[in-house]
C-alpha cells in the first residue's frame, strides 16, 4: 500500500468518525422537537392558556388581546422571528473564526436548560411557558445552523444524501424511543403515583435533559477547521458581514433560487409539524395517548422513510425525489381536511403516510443545499438555509393561528396550508440544480 493510498484511508476513517458524531446531534435535539413541539407543549400550553383567559377566551400578554387556542402557534412564530435576527449574525462569526463548536454547544446548552425549566410550567403561567418556548426554539433553530455547515466538510458531494438521511434516521430513532418511554408515563402516571399534570411536566423536562446529555457526543467528536479572515473576532462587524453575506448570495442567484423554494415548501412541513397536535386534540377530539401513539407511529416510519428517499434519490436524484414528496404532502393536507372527528384509525393512517415522506423531503433538501453553497461559506449560508428551515417559518404557524383566530375552525387553519406545498413545487420544478451546483464552484454529481 502507498503512501498516498494510506492518507487517504486515515482521511476515509477520520471522517466517518466525525460522520458518526455528527449523527448524534439529531439523536440529542431530535427529542425536543417530537416530544415538546410536535406532541406535548402544544394542547398543555393551550390549557394552561385557558386557564388563565378572561370570560371571553382571551389571555392579555403584554396588553395584546390573544385567543388561547393561538398562543402556541404565536409563541413559535415569536421565536422563528427571534431566530431570525440571530442566526446570520452567529453564521458569519463562526465562518469568520472557524470555530463553530463553541458556538453550537452554547446554542444547544441554551435551549436544552429552557426545555428543562419546563418542568415549572404549572397552573396558570402561560407567560413562562411561552417565554421558555420562544428561547428554546430559537436556540435550536442557531445550533442547527453549525451542526448543518458541517456537513460539507465532513462528507464527500457524493456522501451527503447517504450522511444527511442517516443523519435524519438517527434523530426520529431517539425520537421514538423517547416517546415510548413518555407514553408508559404519560398513560400510567396514576400507577407512578404522579399526576397528568405532572406527568406531562416530566415528559417536557426530560427532552431537554436528553438534548443535553446526547450533544456531548458530537462536541467530542467533531472538529473546527479553522479557517480565519480578515476581521476575525471582531464582534462590532457582525451586521457588516451580514450585508456582504447577501450580497455574495446575489452572485449565485440559482443558489437563492433553490432557497426560496425551499423556504415556501419547508414552511408547510414545519407547520405541520407544530401544530398537529392542537389540529388532532382541538379539532378531531382525539385523547393525548391516541395522539402520542400517532406521533410514535411518524417517528418510526420515518426513519425508514428517510433511509428509503435516500436510496430513491441516488437512482432517480434528490430533486425529483423531493417533488414527489411535496406531491404527497398536498396529499396529506387535503386528506387530513375531510379526516372524520373520533376516529382514530384514521389518524394512523395519516400519521403513516406523513412518516413516509417526513425525513426524506429534510434531509434531501439539506443535503442538495450543501452542493449549492460556497466553499469557505458554509455557516453563513447555512444560517440562510436554517432561516429558510426554521427561521423564516414564522409565516405557516401565522397563517394557521391567524386562520383559527378569524374562523374558530381548525380544519380551515390546516387547508389553508396547501398553498406552501403547491407553491413550493412549483418553484422548485423551475430551479436547475446541476446548473446551480456548478456556478457555486463545486463538483456536479453524476446524479441530483
Amino acid at each position: 500500500m502507498t503512501a498516498g493510498t494510506t492518507d487517504r484511508a486515515d482521511e476515509a476513517a477520520d471522517r466517518r468518525r466525525e460522520q458518526r458524531g455528527w449523527y448524534f446531534y439529531d439523536f440529542a435535539c431530535s427529542v425536543y422537537s417530537t416530544s415538546v413541539l410536535t406532541v406535548f407543549l402544544g394542547p398543555y400550553l393551550t390549557s394552561v392558556a385557558r386557564a388563565a383567559a378572561d370570560a371571553d377566551g382571551f389571555v392579555h400578554p403584554l396588553g395584546v388581546p390573544v385567543r388561547a387556542g393561538s398562543l402556541f402557534a404565536y409563541a413559535v412564530s415569536v421565536s422563528v422571528i427571534l431566530a431570525v435576527l440571530t442566526m446570520p449574525l452567529v453564521g458569519a462569526a463562526a465562518d469568520r473564526t472557524g470555530r463553530k463548536k463553541p458556538l453550537l454547544a452554547a446554542a444547544a446548552y441554551l435551549g436544552a436548560a429552557a426545555t428543562a425549566g419546563m418542568f415549572f410550567l404549572d397552573g396558570d403561567r402561560y407567560l413562562l411557558g411561552a417565554l421558555l418556548l420562544i428561547v428554546a426554539n430559537a436556540s435550536l433553530s442557531v445550533s442547527m445552523v453549525f451542526y448543518n455547515a458541517f456537513l460539507p466538510q465532513i462528507a464527500t458531494p457524493g456522501e451527503r444524501d447517504r450522511v444527511s438521511s442517516r443523519g435524519w434516521a438517527f434523530g426520529y430513532t431517539s425520537g421514538a424511543l423517547v416517546l415510548v418511554v413518555n407514553l408508559v408515563l404519560y398513560t400510567g402516571h396514576d400507577t407512578f403515583g404522579v399526576s397528568e399534570s405532572t406527568a406531562v411536566r416530566i415528559c417536557l423536562a426530560s427532552a431537554g435533559v436528553w438534548w443535553g446529555a446526547f450533544t456531548v457526543v458530537p462536541l467530542r467528536r467533531l472538529r473546527d477547521r479553522r479557517a480565519p479572515r480578515a476581521g476575525e473576532g471582531a464582534v462590532g462587524t457582525g451586521w457588516r458581514q451580514l450585508v456582504n453575506t447577501l450580497r455574495d448570495m446575489r452572485r449565485h442567484p440559482l443558489t437563492l433560487a433553490f432557497l426560496l423554494a425551499y423556504l415556501v415548501y419547508n414552511d408547510g412541513v414545519q407547520t405541520v409539524i407544530s401544530q398537529a397536535s392542537i389540529y388532532g386534540s382541538e379539532e378531531l377530539g382525539l385523547d393525548q395517548t391516541t395522539l402520542i401513539v400517532a406521533v410514535l407511529l411518524v417517528q418510526i416510519l420515518a426513519v425508514a422513510g428517510a433511509l428509503g428517499m435516500g436510496r430513491l434519490a441516488a437512482r432517480y436524484g434528490a430533486k425529483r425525489t423531493i417533488e414527489g414528496s411535496l406531491v404527497v404532502w398536498t396529499l396529506i393536507l387535503a386528506a387530513g381536511y375531510f379526516l372524520p372527528a373520533h376516529s382514530p384509525a384514521a389518524f394512523f393512517v395519516l400519521a403513516a403516510a406523513i412518516g413516509m415522506v417526513l425525513g426524506g423531503s429534510q434531509a434531501l433538501s439539506r443535503s442538495l443545499f450543501s452542493h449549492l453553497v460556497p466553499r469557505g461559506k458554509e455557516a453563513e449560508y447555512f444560517s440562510a438555509y436554517e432561516m429558510s428551515d426554521r427561521g423564516l417559518s414564522w409565516l405557516g404557524p401565522l397563517v394557521f393561528g391567524l386562520a383559527y383566530q378569524l374562523t374558530g375552525s381548525y380544519r380551515d387553519a390546516i387547508i389553508s396550508l396547501v398553498v406552501f406545498f403547491a407553491l413550493g413545487l412549483g418553484l422548485l420544478v423551475r430551479v436547475p440544480v446541476r446548473a446551480a451546483v456548478a456556478a457555486a464552484g463545486n463538483p456536479v454529481p453524476d446524479r441530483i
